[in-house]
């Protein structure tokens, strides 16, 4: 919101500010003496961790004086550092905010909710940024209640965790009406005022979103400035058309729409900021919020909203399901009713939002999880609960932004972390995002004519991929008008390069194999899917010692704590342009699965690509009607919603070198041969093998 708004609201919250600012002054010293008025290791706990909200009240007090905007980018470095550090590198291995130190520390159920709150009191740093006290303070007042508590009584868990869990009860209402706020009020404008108002060929404009700012943001910046207006140009149309496209391609009228929301990480302003002009030209403005950090919002997988470089990513991993110490049906219901409200008092700009624009990165450092027995995580209880809530809200978002009146658009740039051919890698990716639609068109009409014919098609591996699953495939009542798979070229999915359609479940059988993959950032090996009549039956991979280990990894951040997922969509991918990129800077396993979906087969667990999208009528260029866009668990919708959807949607690829044939098997035992040993052999495809040789 505007600095005049801030000011305003601020007023009502100066004198408590004021008060919880000295109050921590006071914990610090009293914290520090010889003399502490808790244990030791409990006086460490809030010595340190007041140290913190001390340097974010700083921060604070300098964002609010104006000083911060005139700060060199020294000074803005030091300040970013000064309060991330604590969880950087090695610095997390005694940081409080790590679960196994601060449980061997300040034991197990006391620990857990100290680490747990400390993690909390860390989404300050960014309210410190946006100047927003009616944030901020109750965060300092809840830190400090916790401290009178163990003040009289080291032992009162219980106590402890009943100020949590009535803090985010009570407040529920509040944040979500911020959040959804965020999400349609293009006057809550924070990120977008520094992206239109700040010198971009400065990159200490960085440092004023209060994210932490990693090499790859900086160079990311650097590099962006140094390209002449025109590419920058070129990519944020390739960008914005694409969302246009989108709406054309689902015949959804644009011109109803007024607002978009613009997702990416830090270091894309140039490229966000000529988007924001060319949105502006089809009468669309921005509503530019942050990936929430706080402890209802965090999410294991995907970062939704605009963000920083990640200052650990074990840390994140720790704390994915810091909700589990406050979770359950009352809590759930409250958020839900809480939503509800925010959504009724944005009904308006409900309806005028068009929907997401996306640009994501990849190419940064790998990274292998470490799965610690004292990071917080949901019992099998709430597990089903918290899967019912998240299908709730998801209904619920879908009754006030119905999914068939919105679209996107995604596309991806590598970061600087990616390696030494940085500069070039970026290249062929704008090469890749850029392919001739109308070639493809031609080659992916030739595969959808010779799949439409099937019953089914199998596919299978080959080099150490041991895939082998057949996928049934719906029947079509009018072949000569209707299709089976939708013909994917440069629109809201960005590159092209795909044919996709909805599997029907009874017949798709057999195991689906991945060598080694990165799924939302986190890795498997040896990931093994058993299928039967469409469904998940059993899964492995390799990660860990023990089954028990492997089977709770996938169950928890591939399965999304579901005890089973359907096979929601089956997709042949064509850009070998792009898979050659990946192998030539041997890269393919960097690549986001926005491009590695368009590199071989893929497979999607969860909801089909078309969830909440069913009744839209869609066609391909060819003029031909997508019919198969559910299964019998969307078909729920009609008459039992609350298990028609899974809320989520993974790609699982198998990349050309590790295909063996995709056959389709018409009726009465005649087939088609679509890729052979990892080739196209279908008459019109034969092109895409250049690439590949």
């Amino acid at each position: 919101m505007t600095d005049n708004y801030i000011t305003e609201e601020n007023t009502k919250y100066n004198e408590r500010y004021g008060l919880a600012y000295g109050r921590i002054k006071l914990i610090n010293i009293e914290n520090a003496g010889s003399r502490p008025p808790l244990p030791v290791e409990l006086s460490a706990y809030f010595h340190k961790t007041s140290d913190f909200l001390m340097e974010t009240c700083e921060a604070y007090n300098i964002a609010s004086s104006g000083i911060l905007e005139k700060m060199d980018i020294a000074g803005l470095k030091q300040l970013n550092m000064s309060l991330y550090k604590d969880i950087i590198g090695d610095n997390y291995k005694n940081s409080y905010a790590e679960p196994d130190f601060a449980t061997e520390k300040l034991g197990k159920d006391i620990g857990t909710l100290l680490c747990v709150l400390y993690t909390e009191m860390r989404t300050s740093i960014v309210y410190a940024f946006e100047k927003r006290l009616s944030c901020l303070v109750p965060l300092l007042e809840l830190y400090i209640q916790v401290y009178n508590i163990l003040e009289d009584s080291q032992m009162a868990y219980k106590e402890i965790h009943d100020t949590i869990y009535y803090y985010f009860f009570d407040y529920a209402d509040i944040m979500a009406a911020r959040r959804i706020r965020s999400l349609l009020d293009p006057g809550m404008s924070f990120a977008t005022d520094i992206i239109m108002q700040k010198d971009l060929s400065d990159p200490s404009y960085l440092y004023l979103f209060g994210e932490y700012i990693s090499e790859n943001e900086l160079k990311t910046s650097e590099y962006l400035s140094t390209l002449p207006d025109s590419s920058i140009k070129d990519m944020a149309s390739t960008f914005t058309e694409g969302y246009r496209k989108g709406f054309e391609a689902y015949n959804i009228n644009l011109s109803k729409k007024g607002t978009v929301n613009i997702r990416y990480v830090l270091g894309f302003e140039r490229i966000v900021r000529k988007a924001i002009r060319q949105f502006a030209q089809i009468g669309l403005k921005p509503c530019i919020y942050r990936a929430e950090r706080g402890l209802i919002y965090r999410s294991s997988g995907h970062k939704n909203g605009y963000y920083g470089g990640s200052a650990n990513r074990q840390y994140d991993y720790d704390h994915r399901m810091d909700e589990c110490i406050i979770f359950d049906k009352a809590f759930a219901d409250r958020r839900l009713s809480a939503q509800r409200k925010g959504f009724e008092d944005m009904k308006e700009p409900a309806s005028l939002f068009a929907g997401p624009a996306v640009i994501e990165t990849f190419g940064e450092t790998d990274f292998i999880a470490v799965d610690k027995k004292t990071a917080p995580r949901f019992n099998k209880k709430q597990q089903e609960q918290h899967t019912n809530f998240m299908a709730a809200s998801s209904l619920l978002t879908n009754e006030f932004i119905p999914g068939d009146t919105t679209s996107f658009t995604i596309i991806a740039y590598p970061v600087p972390s990616i390696g030494s051919n940085y500069k070039e890698i970026f290249n062929e990716t704008i090469k890749v995002n850029t392919l001739n639609s109308s070639l493809y068109e031609k080659i992916q009409t030739c595969l959808i004519n010779a799949l439409d014919t099937g019953d089914f098609v199998t596919i299978t591996g080959r080099s150490g991929n041991i895939t082998n699953i057949n996928v049934a495939l719906p029947p079509l009542n009018d072949p000569d008008k209707e299709t089976k798979f939708e013909n994917c070229l440069a629109d809201v999915n960005i590159p092209l390069g795909e044919v996709f359609t909805s599997p029907q479940l009874k017949g798709t059988n057999g195991l689906l194999h991945a060598t080694s993959i990165y799924l939302d950032g986190l890795i498997y090996k040896d990931l093994k899917l058993e299928f039967k009549d469409g469904i998940i039956t059993s899964y492995s991979c390799s990660n860990f010692d023990t089954e028990e280990e492997n089977h709770r990894y996938i169950h928890e951040n591939l399965l999304h704590q579901h005890k089973t997922l359907p096979l929601g969509e089956f997709a042949i991918g064509t850009n070998t342009t792009a898979y050659k990129m990946g192998q030539k800077y041997n890269i393919a396993h960097k690549l986001p699965i926005l491009i590695t979906e368009k590199t071989g087969p893929h497979f999607a667990i969860g909801d089909t690509c078309f969830s909440h999208e069913e009744e839209l009528r869609t066609y391909n260029p060819d003029g031909k009607e997508m019919k198969c866009k559910e299964n019998d668990f969307s078909m729920l919708r009609h008459t039992d919603i609350n298990h028609a959807y899974f809320n989520c949607h993974t790609d699982i690829t198998i990349p050309y070198n590790e295909l063996g044939n995709i056959i389709v098997h018409k009726p009465g035992g005649v087939t088609i041969k679509i890729i052979e040993n990892g080739q196209f052999v279908l008459p019109g495809t034969e092109e895409l093998n250049e690439a590949l040789e």
